[in-house]
């Protein structure tokens, strides 16, 4: 950190003249934009006394930058996950990205400085998006995403700006042309907007996740989440959540995705010393909720110890009940789990009814654990 403390002593005297300030560019002052990385790592790995501390001084550097409260808005998501629409942090957490999104627009600021206003305000808009769509809100995410689009098409011209950008161009490329294959009843839809390009769209991801100021983290996770329900590269899936684990150990949500992934493919005692170590350290009501569906699974899978495998799963539906729409898809693994218990017990009516529960959960049908994939 003595590099960040040798940087605001040497532009001390800038501050008090006022020469930083929301009309400033920030994400070209390579200093600056390492003290935001570091930050941001510090964040993702819910170090977050550390990262709010590097914010503070961002803050001091740049009085009033939208910057600001973007980061404040991601640390307040990553700080109440999952954040629900009963948090106490949402209003803070909305208003935080209200006020970076219409700073992005204001003047000479978005006319001067182009991509980096740009660039906050598509990661505050995709923030907001994630968590209204994750929790079902609907009535917020169809005018947020429209007004959303425009942006998203003006990235295209930046993207030799900033690696995070390849993040929206990515996302645009591989869903445009994904979604309407697995669901097409949207193709009606999709035929109304530009084509685009699946493996572009994953080449463009790979580099947003190696190379991004904010969105590093982001990127292999949504490159886990596309190999393991879209291209069903359950390998690749698990080489991009070890990364996650490796860079932010002690992220609840990435633990557990690298556990589901091990579970995935079977490889059953490598995700057990996951659980046990999660057992033992963690104080995260949903990670614990996970970890428990997840137990169930190793008990019916490893050890064929169905009760115990019931009375996981049974706890674990129980658990997450608490984190709504958040907690469908680990609910659906467990009622899945519980038709399996169901078939060994030649009890068909349950087998049928848990099963189809299961399926109603889960988005992605081949994600079911009955067999270890290959």
């Amino acid at each position: 950190m003595n590099y960040i403390r040798c940087y605001f002593c040497s532009i001390a005297l800038a501050i008090s003249a006022g020469l930083f300030s929301s009309d400033a560019q920030i994400l070209h002052d390579t200093l600056a934009v390492n003290i935001i990385r570091e930050g941001v790592r510090y964040m993702y790995n819910l170090e977050l006394t550390k990262a709010n501390e590097i914010y503070a001084e961002v803050g001091r550097l740049y009085p009033g930058h939208p910057v600001n409260y973007l980061l404040r808005g991601i640390t307040s998501y990553w700080e109440n996950y999952p954040l629900l629409p009963s948090s106490p942090a949402r209003g803070r957490f909305e208003e935080d990205l209200h006020k970076c999104i219409d700073l992005c627009t204001q003047k000479p600021y978005s006319e001067n400085y182009e991509a980096e206003s740009l660039l906050t305000n598509l990661c505050a808009r995709s923030l907001l998006l994630l968590f209204y769509n994750d929790n079902d809100l609907n009535m917020k995410v169809i005018p947020l995403a429209i007004g959303t689009y425009k942006y998203i098409m003006r990235s295209f011209h930046f993207e030799s700006s900033f690696h995070d950008f390849k993040y929206f161009t990515g996302l645009y490329n591989y869903y445009r042309e994904a979604y309407p294959k697995l669901y097409p009843i949207y193709k009606p839809l999709a035929a109304l907007f530009p084509p685009g390009n699946m493996e572009k769209g994953l080449n463009e991801l790979s580099m947003a996740a190696e190379f991004s100021i904010f969105l590093k983290a982001e990127s292999y996770s949504i490159l886990a989440y596309i190999c393991t329900g879209f291209e069903n590269n359950y390998l690749q899936a698990l080489l991009y959540s070890k990364t996650l684990l490796g860079n932010y150990p002690d992220n609840p949500y990435f633990r557990a995705l690298h556990i589901r992934n091990l579970l995935i493919l079977g490889e059953y005692d490598e995700a057990e010393d996951l659980i046990r170590d999660c057992s033992e350290k963690s104080k995260n009501t949903f990670l614990n909720a996970q970890v428990l569906i997840y137990s169930g699974i190793i008990q019916e899978k490893k050890y064929r110890n169905y009760a115990l495998a019931k009375q996981y799963y049974e706890e674990g539906i129980s658990a997450i009940s608490f984190a709504g729409d958040y907690g469908n898809e680990f609910s659906g693994y467990a009622y899945l789990g519980l038709s399996r218990l169901c078939e060994y017990n030649d009890d068909k009516a349950g087998r049928k009814a848990y099963r189809k529960k299961g399926y109603e959960l889960i988005d992605f049908k081949k994600v079911s654990f009955d067999q270890p994939a290959l």
